[in-house]
């Protein structure tokens, strides 16, 4: 257990810096971009570039691992990112950001799926499900460190860009000295959507809907703190409690979906975040401790649907196909977070609260939808369905962490 958990260590820090840097540097370039004056549209391109480049890499950056090999590209796609966070702080222009973070989220996919590929390999029977913990748990610290990283400074300054860059340059060095062996070539991603939706209707339909909410709201939330006055350290805050929110909602949201139709589950949670979003589209509050209230009770709901989705979604799965369905829902995701800020950006260029009607109109249909399904398929019952089980962000997720999840195990 030990000589199989030390190299996996150094991998997780290399893993910690990376996406540090990412939750640094993708809430430093909406809130910088507010303060220079962009339009919301254009900030929520950000978002739509960064997402449509991710969803690429997951697609098509296996290619070049395999011709240049793990440790080499890597590297190369570290550099880049490192690369471009600084390019991002000399060149303060809308377009050029844009273009830039397709790139970015490219070589992040890519990376990603690397570092998660050298865990699979280290995993064992035993091990899994410690290794996927630990990842998660990275996974979510990592983000909100980087994220409140922005509350002790100037975002309108160079800082954090080099600091961004610092923190991508830093994960290259864990897996640099691992002692991890080079992993199996990483696998090809197939998106049967004929087969998704055959499967569960309502897990097909209902990840569109979550990734456009997320995407709105990941992209688009620092912006409109910044237009309704909110200081650096209170959006940074603001952001860091509905991951935290969610994180902490994960497990008990899970478990009563065990042992009830999950499609009851997800369109309460749905409904909540749904009412919680028109609540501040209507409100406007002034207080931050309200807003705090909803944004918390927000995250707590739609930070968790995401799991519960994947959960329904494998209940009707075969045990093989744990990783085409798993893997095919979360490409929707991503299509899913390239719509979302493009649409939160238009409509937020007349009024920044509505923000949360974009939220909200995507959180009532999924609640609605799920409801519908009920009278149309019975649900699985209790003693058959998988025990839930968490998943990483999924702002963070690859095909290749899947792969990790205990559940894709020839075993299940």
């Amino acid at each position: 257990m030990r000589s199989n958990l030390l190299p996996v260590l150094s991998l997780l820090l290399g893993t910690a810096f990376l996406l540090a840097g990412n939750g640094l540097h993708g809430l430093l370039l909406p809130m910088r971009g507010s303060a220079e004056g962009f339009s919301p549209t254009s900030l929520g391109l950000l978002g739509t570039a960064w997402a449509t480049g991710f969803v690429l890499g997951c697609i098509f950056s296996q290619r070049l691992v395999r011709r240049i090999g793990h440790v080499r590209a890597f590297s190369a796609f570290s550099a880049m990112i490192a690369i471009i966070a600084l390019l991002t702080g000399l060149l303060v222009d809308p377009v050029s950001w844009i273009l830039l973070r397709v790139v970015t989220g490219f070589s992040l996919a890519a990376a990603f799926m690397i570092i998660e590929s050298w865990l699979n390999e280290r995993a064992t029977n035993e091990t899994r499900g410690l290794i996927f913990s630990l990842y998660m748990t990275v996974t979510y610290v990592a983000i909100v460190a980087g994220q409140m990283s922005l509350a002790f400074g100037d975002v309108t300054q160079t800082t954090f860009f080099m600091i961004a860059g610092i923190l991508y340059c830093l994960a290259l060095l864990p897996t640099a000295i691992s002692t991890a062996s080079s992993p199996a070539p990483l696998q090809e991603v197939k998106l049967d959507l004929g087969m998704i939706y055959r499967n569960s209707p309502v897990s097909f339909v209902g990840i569109l809907l979550i990734g456009v909410a997320n995407g709105a709201f990941g992209t688009l939330a620092p912006v409109f703190g910044a237009d309704v006055g909110l200081s650096t350290f209170t959006i940074a805050t603001m952001m860091s409690v509905t991951i935290f929110s969610g994180a902490v909602m994960q497990v008990p949201a899970g478990r009563i979906s065990d042992r009830m139709d999950r499609r009851f589950v997800l369109a309460a949670l749905a409904a909540i975040a749904g009412l919680s979003g028109l609540a501040i589209t209507i409100i406007k509050p002034d207080s931050i401790g309200i807003l705090f209230g909803l944004v918390s009770l927000y995250g707590a709901m739609s930070y968790t649907l995401y799991s519960i989705t994947v959960a329904h979604a494998n209940d009707f799965a075969a045990s093989d196909k744990f990783v085409t369905v798993s893997g095919g829902l979360l490409l929707l995701y991503g299509i899913g977070t390239i719509i979302g800020p493009l649409l939160a950006g238009l409509v937020m260029a007349t009024e920044p609260h509505l923000l949360f009607a974009v939220t909200a109109v995507a959180h009532l249909a999924l609640a609605t939808y799920a409801l519908v399904r009920t009278r149309m398929r019975a649900a699985i019952p209790a003693d058959e369905r998988e025990n839930f089980t968490s998943t990483p962000s999924a702002r963070a997720a690859t095909p290749e962490s899947i792969n990790l999840d205990p559940r894709a195990t020839p075993e299940n």
